[in-house]
């Protein structure tokens, strides 16, 4: 007698859990975590963002690690407002780390700053360290954050309603598609000067002349590196144990490293050269309103609350929790307002905002465990890697093309996410309307970076109206942002039609007209039998007459 396989157990909410399993639950999600945590600062640090000195990108990672442990702690606790209905925080593993969302509006911002002299430049056209274009962004995103924390308060229902799926979906596909971008122009050599491939110069070679192994962007030996990081991501998902699946993308990411080390593209001075320990607050930026990017930046936030609504109600429902009623209304109200405060807390940590990540589902359904103590081993694991600053350094001094794999797979995964918030809405007629004129604009913007750049030609003192023309400009570049306004301004101002009113109608008359046919085709087939058996006994009759 074949005996019956008993499942593995899943730990609640709140259930009783060994602290050896929790730890070993909590590392498998700090690693799910890592290489989105260590993207965003990595890419805004380089040559595609303000180019920092290497000692200060690695500051900004370990903070990164450092701040996503402590502030996802906050979401996973979840504290009472007292006095007041609120919370602050899911109570679920929600576990927090730095946006990609706001990488496009980053690198529009970095490149008018330098363009304007807003950042400084030499005199052949080099772009310099610019810590004040850093402070900017991170202060302006601590102001737009208050956004979110208000919205916070506002019933889910009404959120839904003004921010539905036909504005939220097209606005992180096309976020997903603008980071392609850079992760693309990494896997190649670099996103810096260099990828415009200058006859002379220190960037005549990626990353640099005086890099290890440096060579022309584009070449051979840059895209069989990226390479090596993709096809072992490939691999895994085919041939791994489920959790090497959930980790593929840092296998990837250590099997590119491995062969870049043994080929001579890894430079170890800046590892040598780090500090021992780091931690929040070592280096600083001066804090400023950068006021061209407040729209982007609030459109980014709006973003941020519409997907930290979908993870935590994905959180709910791989954890067996309800997924509605008024407990889930507060997990909700709770994580949107937590998703809001940390973004304000993190500009004054020295880091962009954050976001709630949503792989973590992926291993809750995996490990069959939605217990908080996995997800505060995680929050342990995270600290101890930012606090060892050696291992920061290392990350940094990961090759571009190395990285380009990587983060060409997940801003993928960015766009396809977005792909599938729109496949959950109602192609009807006023909703491919919506879709086809944010879409244009969105893909235009994207695709045309510069078709807005020449619109306004003041060349006044006036500093407030030019940053005026310059937060306009750089909203009509920005793709993401032209969609999620225009598909939100259309689906207010465009009603339902009759005949979008009633397609539910018809789709229930057409499932209704295909039951009739088939009772109708069961009732020919009797029908055709009886006359083949009458017939057949007709036949019979006569032969035996005829006989």
């Amino acid at each position: 007698m074949r005996k019956s396989r008993r499942a593995a157990p899943f730990f609640g909410l709140n259930d009783h859990m060994p602290v050896v399993l929790a730890l070993v639950l909590g590392f498998q999600h700090a690693l799910s975590m890592l290489a989105g945590v260590i993207t965003p600062p990595i890419i805004l640090a380089g040559q595609g963002g303000v180019n920092l000195a290497p000692e200060d990108a690695q500051y900004l990672v370990s903070t990164s690690l450092i701040v996503c442990g402590l502030l996802s702690a906050v979401q996973i606790t979840r504290f009472h407002i007292w006095k007041s209905p609120y919370y602050i925080g899911t109570g679920l593993i929600s576990v927090v780390g730095t946006s990609f969302t706001v990488i496009p509006v980053a690198t529009g911002a970095f490149a008018q700053m330098y363009a304007t002299g807003y950042c400084p430049t030499a005199a052949d056209g080099t772009k310099l360290p610019c810590p004040r274009g850093y402070g900017a962004l991170i202060g302006t995103g601590t102001v737009c954050a208050l956004l979110e924390i208000l919205l916070s308060f506002t019933r889910p229902k009404l959120l839904k309603k003004i921010f539905p799926p036909l504005v939220t979906g097209p606005t992180v596909a096309l976020i997903g598609i603008s980071l392609i971008e850079s992760g693309f122009q990494n896997w190649a050599g670099g996103s810096g000067s260099c990828s415009e491939r200058p006859e002379s110069g220190p960037f005549r070679l990626c990353p640099t002349v005086s890099a290890p192994h440096a060579l022309p962007w584009g070449s051979a030996e840059f895209i069989g590196l990226g390479f090596s990081v993709f096809v072992t991501i490939i691999l895994c998902e085919r041939f791994g144990s489920p959790i090497m699946k959930s980790c593929a993308v840092v296998l990837g990411l250590l099997v590119g490293c491995i062969i870049a080390g043994a080929t001579g593209y890894f430079s170890d001075s800046g590892i040598r050269s780090a500090p021992a320990v780091s931690f929040i607050w070592v280096k600083t930026f001066p804090l400023s309103v950068y006021g061209p990017i407040v729209l982007p930046l609030l459109a980014v936030y709006i973003v941020l609350m519409m997907e930290a609504i979908g993870d935590i109600t994905a959180t709910c429902d791989v954890s067996r929790l309800e997924v509605e009623g008024g407990l889930f209304d507060s997990r909700i109200q709770g994580g949107v307002l937590a998703d809001g405060f940390n973004g304000l807390l993190s500009g004054l940590l020295t880091i962009t905002p954050l976001s709630t990540f949503a792989q973590n589902n992926g291993v809750i359904a995996l490990t069959r465990c939605a217990n908080r103590k996995a997800g505060y081993a995680a929050c342990f694991f995270l600290l101890i890697m930012g606090i060892f600053s050696k291992f920061a350094a290392a990350l940094v001094a990961i090759p571009s093309a190395v990285l380009g794999g990587m983060t060409t797979f997940l801003f993928a995964a960015v766009a396809v996410s977005g792909v599938r918030i729109i496949s959950t809405v109602p192609f009807t007629r006023r909703n491919r309307f919506i879709l086809t004129a944010a879409l244009a604009l969105g893909f235009g913007a994207t695709l045309v970076p510069n078709w807005f750049q020449y619109v306004f030609t003041y060349q006044g003192n006036n500093r407030s109206k030019e940053g005026f023309f310059n937060a306009i400009t750089l909203v009509c570049e920005t793709g993401f942002a032209l969609t999620g306004f225009v598909a939100m301004f259309l689906n207010l101002v465009l009603q339902e039609e009759v005949e979008d009113q009633v397609v539910d109608e018809i789709q229930e008359g057409v499932m209704a007209a295909k039951t009739a046919d088939r009772n109708d085709d069961e009732m020919d087939r009797e029908e055709w039998a009886r006359i083949e058996k009458r017939s057949g006994e007709d036949l019979e009759k006569g032969g035996e007459k005829a006989v």
